[in-house]
Parts: C-alpha cells; sequence; structure tokens
C-alpha cells in the first residue's frame, strides 16, 4: 500500500523532456550546492495543472538517483493526502525504511524490529502500529501516554532514523503535488531542513488559501529556491507534437492552431491532438522526395513545419521512416469545437467568477479572441465604463485577460510566451505588508494599466470558445450585428493614409455598409479617395497655375541639378512649415487590419452577409501584401474564395469586379513567389473579368499594339481634370494597371524573342490605364514603370522622355497632401532606378532625399525600402562612413518595430560587408545565429529574395574557407529559393552570390577532375542571366567577373580577358569603387604566375585579420589597408593560361 503514492510516469523511459532546461539547470545548481555545502536544500517549482511538473520531477529523480551513494525518494499526493494527518511523512519514513517493497504486515513488522531495535526501547514499537499498519504488543507506558507526547515521541524517532541513515547516503526527497502536504507534516519538514542535511524537491499548483506557517516558513528559508514554472515556447510545441505523432514534420495550419490553443500549456496541447484524432481530422503518409511537380494555388506554399534537428531521433527519422502528417482536405481548425476535458476547466473558472464578470466574459467571447473596451462597452447591456474597467481589471489580475497598448505589443507577446522564473519570498516577506489595502492599490493601477492600453486578449482561447458557445444562435445574431456595426465605420486605411480603401475605390463597387450613410459620410468617403466634389473641380479649374516646362537642349548635369534641387525645397518646406503637410502620427493600418477590419468580416461571416465579408476579406488580403505578408494575404485569399463560391447573383458588376480582385491579388502573390506561370495565368484571369482580354497570339498582339499606341497618343494629348470619373471606372482602372503592371515585369523575365513584344503591350496598356484615371499618383507611377521598361530594355530616348514627364508633373503639383507623398514616391522610385541601371552617384542623392521625405511622412513601410537600397548604392561606392550610419538607422528600425525583414536585410549586408568590404560590423557567427533562428519565419520563408542571398552569403563564406560539408547545406538552402524567379533588385542580389558560390564550387570540381560539363552549364546560367532584361547593368561586373573566372578555370584565356575588362569599364562607368577593386585585384592574381606558388590559406588567414568597424572609425586601422582584404579567386599554376 505504501508503493501506491509513489510517483510514475505515464510516458515511456526514451521520451524526451522538453522545454525545461532551464528548470533542470535550477535542479543541477541547487544539487551542486547541497552537496558541496552538507546543508539542507529546498527546490519548489509551483505551475498550474497541466504544465507538465510530474515530468520535470521524474527527470530530476532519474538525474538525482545516479551516483551510487544517492537515494531519491519520490512520491505523488492527492486532494485526500491534505486530510491525513501525517500522511506525506508516513510514506517517506515507510520509502526510508524500505517498507514500501513489503507484501504483508509480518514482514514490515519483523523489518521495522529490525531497524528501530537500536533507537528505540522494544516497549514503545507500538508506536508505530497506527502509522505503518503493524501489530506490535501494545505496553502499559504507551496506553498512558497523550497524542501530542506521541506525536514528538515518533518525530523524534523519525529525526533519529533521518540523521543515521544521511550518514550513509544522501537523501534527495522529491514530493508532486506538494499542495497537498498536511500541516503536520509541513511542520516536521520545517525542523528537518534546519537539522539534517536532506535535499527536498516539490512540484506544487497555486495554495487555493494562505498556506500554513511552517510552508511559509520553508518558502521563505535562505535556503530554499522558489521557482515559478513558464509555459513551452511555440517551437517547443512544435517539437512535442512532432514526437507524439512520430512525424517529421506537420502543417504550418496545424502548428498555429496548437500553438495558440495550448497556449504553451503541455497538457492542453495533448488534449487538443487527442480531439483532433477523434475527429479524424489527421492523416499519415510517408514523405514523398522532393521532385519537380506542377505548382498549383493549392499547394503553393508548402506549409509543413519541421521539428529542430535535436528532436529527430524521437521522430523515427534517423530510422528512414520520415512519415509526415497532413490535415483532412477541407476541415478548418478553428471551427472545430475544444474538447470536453478542457472546456471543462473553464466552465469551472467561469462558474468561480460573480454573475456580471461572467457576462462580461461572454460578451468578450462574441468579439473574438482580442477586443477594445470600446467595443466591449458597446454591446455590454446597461453597464457604465467605470463598472466596466474595474471588472476588466480585476479579470486581468485573474489572468482571464491580457492587456496591451499597442498590436505590435500584441504580437510580440504572441511569440514568446511567458518563461520560468524565481521568486523570492524572503525578500517580499522583508517588505511592508498592508494586506487588503495593498490588494486595493494594485487593482487601481491595474484599473490604471486597462484605460491606458484599451485592447485586451483572452489568456485562453479555449475560455474565449467556451464563452462563446454558451450564447443562444438568436442571441449570437444580435451580438454580431451590434459589433459589426459599430467597426465599420472604422473599416479603412488609417488617417495617414487617407482613410481609403486597400483597394483603390473598393467601396463605389460593393454596397457594403450596415449602417444607413448620411451626404456627410459619402462625401468623406469620396474625398479620401481623391474624388473631388465638382465644385472643387471649377474652382482647381479657375486656379491652375502655369504649366511648367524642362527648357530645352539642357545638359544632363543642369537636368540633375533642377531634380535634386527640386526635392531640396520640398524638404525644406515639409521641415519648416506649419502647416498640416506632416502627419501628426505614423500608419496605423496594421493594427487597424487586427482590431477592426479582420474582425469585422469574421463579424459578417457570422451573420451571413458574405458578400460584405468578401469585400473585407479582399481588403486584408490587399493589406498584407502591401505589407510583404505574402502568407497572410495567401490565407485570407483562401477564405475569400470560400465565400466566393457561395454567391449566387454571377452576372452583377459588383460580383464580376469581386472576381478580378481576387484574380489580381492570386496573381500578385503568385508573382511575389516567383511563380511566374501561374501568376500570368491569373492575371490574365483577371483581366478577363474586367474586359480587357489580354492577346494570346501574334495576330492579335499585333493588332492590340496598333490599338493601344494610337490610344497612348490620345491620352497624352488630353489635359482632362482630377476628379471627373465615375468611383467605378477608376476602381476598374486601377485594377487594370496592376494586372498589366505585373504582367509585362513577367513577359521580361522570358528570353523569347516575341515575348518582348507582349512585355511592350502590357507596359503600354498600363501607361493607358493609369492615364485614363486622370489621377495623378497613377499617372506618374505610370510614367516611372515606362520609363524603367525602356531602361531596362535599352530606349534611352524613351525612358528619358518619360522621367522628364514625372518630373514635370511634380514641378506643377502643390507642396501640400497627397502631392508630398507622390513626390517622395517619385524620390524613392527614381533613386530605385538609378541604382539598378549603375548611377550610383545618382541613386545615392535621390535615395537619400527619398529617405528624408518618407522619415517625415511617418510611413515605416517605404522608410525600410529606401534604407535598403540606400545601403546598398553606398556598398557599391565604397563609402562605408555613410553606410554604417544607413546600417544604424535600420536596426534602430528593425528593434524598435519588431520589423523581420528590415533586420534581416541588415544582417544580408552585414554578411556582404565581411565577404567583399574586408572587415566586419558585425560577426560572422552572429549573422549565422540569426539565420539559425529566423529562417522559418513566414514573411522571410514566403519572398522570394532575402533567405537566397543569407543561404549563398554564408555558402560563399564556408567555400572560400573549403568548409565543403558546410557549404553544400546552405547552398542546398539556397537552390530551393533559385526557382522563385522575380524581377526584383533583392532577387537577383541574392541569385549572384548563389552564382558565386557554385562557381567556387567548380574549381574544386576542377581540382577534382569530377567537373565534367560543369563549367559550360554555368556559364550558359550566368550568360542567361546577363541575357534578362529585368536585371539591371548594376549587377553586370559582378557576373562578368565570374564569368571571367569560370573561363580562366577552362583554360580560355582570352575569353577571360574580355570579360575582366569589360568589368572593370563598367565598374569605372558606374563608379562602383567595391568591385572595381576587387576586379583589378583578381587581374594582378592571374596575370602574375608566380604570385600563385604562395597562394595558401590566404582567406583564412584574412578572416582571422580583419578589422572591426570600431578599429577602422577610430583611426587604428587604415581604409587603404581595409580594401586589400579581398578574396582572390584560386587558379592552379598547372592551369594558368597566362
Amino acid at each position: 500500500m505504501f508503493g501506491m503514492a509513489c510517483l510514475i510516469c505515464n510516458r515511456s523511459e526514451g521520451y524526451p523532456l522538453l522545454g525545461r532546461v532551464r528548470e533542470i539547470d535550477y535542479f543541477t545548481s541547487a544539487m551542486e550546492d547541497f552537496l558541496i555545502r552538507s546543508c539542507s536544500r529546498v527546490l519548489m517549482f509551483e505551475g498550474l495543472p497541466g504544465y507538465g511538473k510530474s515530468q520535470i520531477l521524474m527527470k530530476i529523480k532519474c538525474l538525482a538517483s545516479e551516483p551510487e551513494n544517492h537515494r531519491a525518494i519520490a512520491i505523488a499526493l492527492t486532494k485526500i493526502s491534505f486530510h491525513q494527518n501525517f500522511y506525506t511523512i508516513q510514506i517517506f519514513m515507510a520509502n526510508v525504511l524500505g517498507l514500501d517493497t513489503c507484501k504483508h504486515y509480518k514482514e514490515r513488522q519483523t523489518s521495522l524490529q529490525n531497524k528501530v531495535k537500536m533507537l528505540l526501547d522494544d516497549k514503545f514499537h507500538c508506536l508505530l502500529n497506527d502509522i505503518f499498519h503493524v501489530q506490535f504488543p501494545v505496553s502499559r507506558e504507551m496506553s498512558k501516554m497523550s497524542p501530542l507526547r506521541k506525536q514528538k515521541q515518533l518525530e523524534a524517532l523519525f529525526m533519529k532514523i533521518l540523521e543515521k541513515t544521511v550518514r550513509e547516503e544522501r537523501i534527495i526527497f522529491i514530493i508532486d503535488e506538494a499542495q497537498f502536504v498536511d500541516g503536520t507534516s509541513w511542520a516536521f519538514i520545517e525542523k528537518l531542513i534546519r537539522s539534517v542535511p536532506i535535499f527536498i524537491i516539490m512540484s506544487l499548483s497555486p495554495f487555493p488559501d494562505i498556506p500554513c506557517a511552517a510552508a511559509s516558513a520553508i518558502m521563505k528559508n535562505r535556503n530554499t529556491t522558489y521557482i515559478t514554472l513558464g509555459t513551452m515556447q511555440p517551437q517547443e510545441i512544435r517539437d512535442k507534437v512532432c514526437v507524439d505523432l512520430s512525424v517529421s514534420s506537420i502543417p504550418r495550419e496545424l502548428d498555429l492552431y496548437l500553438v495558440e490553443g495550448s497556449c504553451g500549456i503541455p497538457f492542453y496541447c495533448e488534449e487538443l491532438l487527442k480531439n483532433l484524432d477523434h475527429h479524424k481530422v489527421l492523416l499519415f503518409q510517408q514523405a514523398e522526395t522532393e521532385e519537380k511537380t506542377n505548382v498549383t494555388w493549392s499547394n503553393l506554399f508548402k506549409n509543413s513545419v519541421r521539428p529542430t534537428e535535436d528532436m529527430e531521433p524521437y521522430t523515427n527519422i534517423s530510422e528512414g521512416r520520415k512519415e509526415v502528417c497532413y490535415l483532412v482536405s477541407g476541415v478548418r481548425l478553428k471551427n472545430l469545437s475544444p474538447p470536453a476535458s478542457l472546456k471543462e476547466i473553464s466552465l469551472v473558472q467561469l462558474d468561480s467568477m460573480s454573475l456580471s464578470h461572467q457576462m462580461l466574459v461572454r460578451c468578450a467571447a462574441i468579439i473574438g479572441l482580442t477586443f477594445t473596451t470600446e467595443l466591449l462597452f458597446e454591446i455590454l447591456p446597461c453597464w457604465n465604463m467605470k463598472t466596466m474597467i474595474k471588472a476588466l481589471a480585476t479579470l486581468v489580475k485573474s489572468n482571464v485577460f491580457d492587456c496591451f497598448r499597442s498590436s505590435k505589443d500584441l504580437q510580440l507577446a504572441l511569440k514568446q510566451n511567458v518563461t520560468t522564473f524565481e521568486v523570492h519570498y524572503r525578500s517580499m516577506s522583508l517588505k511592508s505588508n498592508e494586506g487588503l489595502a495593498l490588494s486595493e492599490e494594485e487593482l487601481r493601477e491595474m484599473e490604471g494599466e486597462v484605460i491606458e492600453c484599451h485592447m485586451l486578449r483572452f489568456c485562453r482561447p479555449i475560455m474565449q470558445k467556451t464563452a462563446y458557445e454558451l450564447w443562444l444562435k438568436d442571441q449570437k445574431k444580435v451580438l454580431h450585428l451590434k459589433c459589426a456595426r459599430f467597426l465599420e465605420e472604422s473599416a479603412h486605411r488609417c488617417n495617414h493614409c487617407g482613410n481609403g480603401d486597400f483597394i483603390p475605390y473598393h467601396h463605389f463597387i460593393v454596397d457594403i455598409r450596415l449602417n444607413t450613410l448620411d451626404i456627410r459620410t459619402v462625401k468623406n468617403m469620396a474625398k479620401s479617395q481623391g474624388y473631388k466634389a465638382e465644385e472643387e473641380v471649377s474652382f482647381s479649374k479657375s486656379e491652375l497655375p502655369k504649366k511648367y516646362k524642362f527648357p530645352e537642349n539642357r545638359s544632363d548635369a543642369e537636368t540633375r541639378n533642377i531634380i535634386l534641387h527640386f526635392f531640396d525645397n520640398v524638404i525644406a518646406k515639409m521641415e519648416s512649415s506649419q502647416d498640416d503637410i506632416i502627419p501628426l502620427e505614423s500608419c496605423q493600418c496594421e493594427e487597424l487590419l487586427q482590431i477592426v477590419i479582420l474582425p469585422l468580416a469574421q463579424h459578417l461571416v457570422a451573420l451571413e452577409e458574405n458578400n460584405k465579408a468578401l469585400y473585407y476579406f479582399l481588403e486584408v488580403a490587399s493589406a498584407y501584401l502591401i505589407l510583404g505578408d505574402n502568407y497572410k494575404a495567401y490565407m485570407y485569399l483562401d477564405e475569400g474564395e470560400r465565400l466566393l463560391k457561395t454567391l449566387t447573383n454571377e452576372h452583377s458588376w459588383s460580383q464580376t469586379f469581386e472576381h478580378a480582385t481576387f484574380y489580381s491579388l492570386k496573381g500578385q502573390v503568385c508573382f511575389n513567389m516567383g511563380q511566374m506561370v501561374l501568376a500570368k495565368k491569373m492575371l490574365k484571369k483577371a483581366l478577363k473579368f474586367l474586359n480587357r482580354m489580354f492577346p494570346s497570339n501574334v495576330i492579335t498582339l499585333i493588332f492590340q499594339m496598333h490599338v493601344e499606341k494610337n490610344r497612348l497618343s490620345h491620352l497624352m494629348a488630353l489635359h482632362p481634370q482630377e476628379g471627373s470619373l465615375p468611383g467605378k471606372k477608376l476602381a476598374q482602372l486601377h485594377l487594370q494597371a496592376s494586372c498589366f503592371s505585373l504582367l509585362w515585369k513577367i513577359y521580361s523575365l522570358n528570353l523569347f524573342f516575341h515575348y518582348k513584344y507582349y512585355g511592350q503591350l502590357a507596359a503600354m496598356m498600363q501607361m493607358n490605364a493609369s492615364l485614363e484615371t486622370q489621377n495623378n499618383f497613377q499617372i506618374i507611377k505610370a510614367f516611372l514603370d515606362y520609363s524603367l521598361y525602356h531602361h531596362l530594355t535599352g530606349y534611352q530616348g524613351v525612358w528619358f522622355k518619360y522621367e522628364t514627364l514625372v518630373m514635370e508633373q511634380l514641378l506643377n503639383l502643390p507642396v501640400k497632401g497627397e502631392a508630398i507623398k507622390i513626390m517622395a514616391y517619385a524620390a524613392d522610385t527614381l533613386g530605385h532606378i538609378k541604382l539598378l541601371m549603375g548611377h550610383l552617384d545618382l541613386a545615392i542623392e535621390l535615395g537619400s532625399r527619398a529617405y528624408k521625405m518618407w522619415s517625415l511622412l511617418q510611413n515605416p513601410n517605404k522608410y525600410h525600402m529606401v534604407l535598403c537600397r540606400l545601403s546598398k548604392s553606398l556598398f557599391l561606392k565604397s563609402r562605408y562612413k555613410h553606410l554604417v550610419q544607413v546600417l544604424e538607422l535600420l536596426w534602430d528600425f528593425s528593434v524598435t518595430e519588431e520589423h523581420i525583414f528590415s533586420k534581416a536585410f541588415f544582417y544580408f549586408v552585414c554578411l556582404d560587408i565581411m565577404l567583399y568590404s574586408g572587415f566586419i560590423y558585425r560577426t560572422f557567427e552572429e549573422c549565422l545565429e540569426f539565420v539559425h533562428n529566423n529562417e522559418d519565419n513566414r514573411i522571410l520563408k514566403f519572398q522570394s529574395g532575402l533567405l537566397l542571398g543569407l543561404y549563398s552569403c554564408i555558402a560563399v563564406w564556408y567555400a572560400r574557407l573549403q568548409q565543403w560539408h558546410d557549404f553544400h547545406r546552405f547552398s542546398n538552402k539556397a537552390k530551393t529559393f533559385v526557382a522563385r524567379r522575380t524581377p526584383t533588385f533583392l532577387y537577383y542580389e541574392g541569385i549572384s552570390r548563389y552564382m558565386e558560390g557554385q562557381v567556387l564550387h567548380l574549381q574544386k570540381q576542377i581540382e577534382e577532375r569530377k567537373a565534367q560539363n560543369s563549367g559550360v552549364k554555368l556559364l550558359k546560367a550566368l550568360e542567361s542571366l546577363v541575357a534578362e532584361d529585368t536585371i539591371g547593368p548594376v549587377f553586370y561586373p559582378r557576373l562578368y567577373h565570374l564569368m571571367a573566372y569560370v573561363y580562366i578555370l577552362m583554360g580560355d584565356a582570352h575569353s577571360c580577358d574580355f570579360f575582366l575588362n569589360t568589368a572593370l569599364e563598367l565598374s569605372e562607368t558606374q563608379g562602383n569603387l567595391l568591385e572595381k577593386c576587387w576586379l583589378s585585384m583578381s587581374k594582378e592574381w592571374w596575370y602574375s604566375a608566380s604570385e600563385f606558388m604562395f597562394m595558401g590559406d590566404h582567406w583564412l588567414q584574412t578572416v582571422l585579420s580583419l578589422p572591426t568597424w570600431d578599429q577602422i572609425a577610430s583611426g587604428n586601422v587604415a581604409l587603404q589597408d581595409v580594401q586589400r582584404n579581398k578574396f582572390l579567386m584560386r587558379v592552379n599554376i598547372l592551369d594558368n593560361p597566362f
């Protein structure tokens, strides 16, 4: 019977203890202290049920029992234990005396008699009858003894036994569920730790009431370490799921569902998994080999996530059984009811609340997981604000809700669960304790925090689902309608962005309003889109200023000065103006998405207003594309697709437009993911819905080209006034322009001769659609796109004309309102074009001005991109002082805004600096750690350029050091991104680094006589890359350098010489000092045969002596010396054709 209380584990012995490294470290530290000092130690782990306390104690028991003279005694208590006097010590002493293995009371009695005969007189042996269930004869002395004296006698005996035992072996006493220790046992333990060196480890749930005096004394003892357990982190939950299911990967959707639903609590995770298994939601299949498959919309995103590498032995990956988990087709995890076991926990918690608090929680559940105090107050029946704030403060203190100041704080909290921490009860006990008064003061502070935060979230999603299900269907509908009506007033872009739609003029197409509209609201909505009233149009015509024209026969220097001087004047006016030119706050669109637009879409789904819900899901998808989150855009387009299938009135114009918008957004997602065939298909579908069929054969192409040329001439000759077109027409034209803008870029990627005409037509059709909008911003965007197209295809006269037109348009705009955003966009885009074309000085001038303008306009989405491009221009110009200043700005932004893209780009530049500039700004180890920690980040993973660049840089680093195993690891990772060809600067940055890695690997293959046709294939790949229209001349010097190296490796001195000299000429023309210096050094090495004999491990020696930026900035290292720290691509002396 004494063995029944032992601590047991329902897991196999090989099951890993996940996410509890810190807890084991606490044990190890306390254990070392116990062994060294030979004094008692107490380690207490407090955690709510389901946190895995028993698992931690089982692991500790195994670790504590390893040394020979250590004896770990582990027991588990129950609620009954608390009501049994001295029960904990009874079980403990039975284990110490070895009675737990005895099968019969006679065996126990004999064993006891042998062990206590030297410590206790025979006549007192009957003292042990009740506690150990034996039958020693009762002596006269014992029958006369009072219960208190018997207890003291018994405790004295146990103390002697333990004193004797600890001389022979170390005792580690482990108690699970220690909140059920009875008061007498607590008192004995408190005396024990003062008298005998013993190590006691406990796990307990929070005490329901104030603990007894002895328990409090133990908690405050200087030798007690009291630990409050945190939850498991998201990655640890993922590892646990993969181990529990014995699979090598799980769907990302399942991962997100379990991470959110479990809140990091192991028990919750297990129950959710059992519930999914019960509903037959999970499928298990053998992992398929990586083969080329046709990319479709449904498999566009590889949604699987893998456990960390050290978990692979537990998921049968090492045995070759690569089984993966999938979800049944069509299942929506968020719609599943929670498991009964977890609902019961939430219901018990709800029942313990007052009726008013229950009502508040149930109303909050209607809003969703996250809600604002304003909306909650709107739907609470007959509450005043003060009462609601007080109730919320109490519920926040009770861990029903969490409160946050902004959506950024919320997102940060969701990324990182609460971690384990130590509580210092001894320090707390020394502070003044004012009891109830202190509690009231804390409550008042919490009320203030709730008022400041205004954004709250359920601590446990299960609580929200449980409380939601308590409402009747009709009650839900009424409350959802209240929420929707309240939210739709704010369901648009933020004030900073003009309160418009994310899809231009979208609200003119679809009737989305639940509330009735007054004339003023309609005017405000129209004005937010730049749609002017008739009287405003007539007034602007009368006040129209005289058109500015660029002077004829001006030189390039004069044009440059006019452009830069104009932007300087704009910046000066922005900085000095007292008008409302500069916004008071930065863009809040992301926050509005999360707390207004998305919840509104979900309320409309609940109300079965599918056409209105579709409108908002498309808005959300568009917004996430603007924010650079392709995966979330994909998710909400899938939500939209489900709704699109439910709509019945297929012939209405609003539904036709929604179909067009849907396919246009799909095309944009495919484009960003580098799936150009699929993107082209989607964009053509969108144009078909808009009655703008794009030609599919040469005959229609020629005819359409002729029509569009005439149309362009006609539209360019007109001077229509902005605001004269109906909103529906404007929405259609903006969508057309967006589709054509992507189409010409897609066609420019293809090297087939006739495709360039399709690209030219798409660019022209974008121009025509934009000119027809009569919107300054749209026209300037189109001019800049048209200029870029002709830049890349080499039509100098055309691009120059349209850049001039852009500047003339800008010079004729007033410096206020929307016009300033147009000017900032123009400076930014012109800077980008000049960087692509290799005009680095002008790119820096324009980029620095664009940075100032976006900074003043407080637009984070544009601000970070201009810094990224500016850093690359400065890098190529070797202007390191300014480069470091820009990197500091980029780092500050990435940290302040928690902006992963900016941080990734920052580390990309840091790797470039080490590889090509010859000094260290951030160490290679730091860059590598960042990549390792963030390679599964959805923003980076589903973006085609940045991870390609990071992986390729790391691969090049290892290739230069000839660490080929690590090279292959990162090169193979980069290879998965190579196929995602997007005509973006970032993709070409990444691919040029990737090609360098392949070239260095070719050199190794040639040395090992394994090259075969690799050199020819590599040259073809480099040549086709250079031949692409979208790449931009700024990349030519690097690619020609690599081609020259391949030719010298293959023994073709003439071709090597040609490409080397071409690259040098281009570098000179562009002012690309970085490439010029490296090319000159390569030429010197390759042409000087005597130097090759002393090559050795040149790069390894260089790496070991790379200076830091601080050393350069302080003047300890000269910049001229740093520029010589270049990697010299090795050529064997026997192969040197020179």
